[in-house]
């Protein structure tokens, strides 16, 4: 197994570990978008915890990019924000730190970054939403979801 694949089975490890709540109010789901800076399609999935604070859950997310001569695999920590709903929707905020890993022309950098975000969720699993990116991530991504599993 190269260290890619290690640091890869590792983070995903702790995704999950951080993500032990009372099964019944979390959720899991799929996402693809587009991004800017770097230019690329990606792909991914999220699991949302309970509520932590009040409307605050943990929504850790994978996303892989591929495009630009480059895949970049982001692995998003993030917190999301929930406002009251209107008429089964509800508008999210958040963010939180990422870990980046470009993979290029056979060599792979892990790099820091910070995303906020910003979305729309309906009761019934679909979502979209944008995200801003600093440091090392990248700078404007647009996508849509749907949340899969309810258990």
């Amino acid at each position: 197994m190269t260290s890619h694949s290690r640091l890869i089975v590792s983070v995903v490890t702790l995704i999950a570990l951080a993500c032990a709540a009372p099964a019944r109010s979390q959720s899991a789901g799929a996402r693809v978008g587009a991004s800017v800076e770097p230019d690329q399609f990606y792909f991914g999935g999220h699991v949302e915890t309970n509520r932590i604070v009040d409307e605050l859950r943990f929504r850790p997310n994978v996303e892989i990019g591929v495009g630009h001569d480059l895949t970049l695999t982001a692995f998003n920590f993030e917190l999301a924000y929930h406002f009251p709903r209107r008429n089964g929707w509800n508008v999210y905020a958040g963010g939180g730190p990422a870990l980046n890993l470009y993979h290029s022309n056979g060599n792979t950098d892990a790099d820091g970054g910070f995303n906020i975000l910003l979305g729309l969720q309906h009761t019934g699993g679909f979502f979209a939403e944008i995200k801003g990116g600093a440091v090392d991530s990248p700078n404007f991504k647009i996508g849509i979801g749907y949340t899969l599993v309810r258990w």
